[in-house]
């Protein structure tokens, strides 16, 4: 007699780019899914090389102002697979607890009774400081690290913009490109020192470009570009580290010799 197997959902992390940057479990049940739900900004490469032949793939990418899957499709396709015999994994960019919309999807599952587990990947701050060779914490740069998102309809008081400004702490921006520059106008009004500002595009793929700046030098050297999606953040004396690399490969004379926009 055949067995049902209970229904249960895999909400796993997929690293942030490089197919190599996702963890061992999560491989495992990418090959043992029967239903595999992943966004847009996971490596296709990692279906090839990890998922089941068998399984089905479901694209449920968003693509912000451009057609893409809206949540509550996400959240009913989710019930629907995991009420089927087998494993359903929904597979998302980076990690699953950091600015995704983990939470509406837990919430539909405890709603419907079905089983799940949250698998972690290495986020896009981690991957793209250890690709620049930047340590997020470095000793004597660093006291620490935030992890932030400034959207325009995203408020910071001027006491938090001076916190953000004089701390010596490494702030990361997720999905920030946008407002950046008024962004750096307002840590402009108070920082003390001038903090170094890295953009890091499509980490640790292929495609990944880095832009270098100061908070002085910003509206100089980076207004003027328009910045590839993904794109990562990261402002504070850590940058150094990079720039110091920089400075050894020539890296600075090659983006001079070569005009693009991002």
């Amino acid at each position: 007699m055949k067995q049902t197997l209970q229904p249960k959902v895999i909400l796993a992390g997929a690293g942030p780019g490089d197919a190599g940057l996702i963890t061992v479990k999560a491989v495992r049940y990418l090959e043992k899914a029967t239903f595999i739900l992943t966004d847009r900004l996971v490596n296709p490469e990692i279906i090839q090389l990890y998922a089941s032949p068998k399984a089905r793939i479901i694209y449920v990418g968003k693509h912000g102002r451009r057609k893409s899957t809206p949540q509550e499709a996400i959240n009913q396709l989710l019930v629907e697979c995991a009420q089927k015999e087998g494993l359903t994994v929904r597979l998302k960019g980076g990690d699953v607890a950091f600015f995704s919309n983990v939470i509406s999807e837990i919430e539909t599952l405890k709603a419907n009774d079905i089983p799940f587990e949250l698998v972690p990947g290495i986020t896009a701050a981690s991957g793209a400081s250890a690709w620049l060779n930047m340590p997020l914490t470095a000793r004597n740069m660093a006291g620490g690290v935030r992890l932030l998102t400034y959207h325009h309809d995203e408020k910071f008081s001027q006491a938090d913009w001076k916190n953000m400004a004089t701390t010596n702490d490494t702030l990361v921006f997720y999905m920030s490109c946008k407002t950046l520059p008024d962004l750096v106008s307002h840590l402009k009004l108070y920082a003390k020192t001038d903090k170094g500002i890295a953009v890091i595009e499509q980490a640790t793929t292929a495609q990944q470009r880095v832009l270098m700046a100061t908070i002085s030098s910003f509206d100089a050297q980076l207004a003027h570009f328009t910045i590839r999606q993904p794109a990562l953040v990261v402002i504070g004396e850590v940058t150094k580290l990079y720039r110091d690399t920089l400075r050894e490969t020539k890296i600075n004379s090659f983006f001079k010799e070569h005009e693009y926009a991002c």
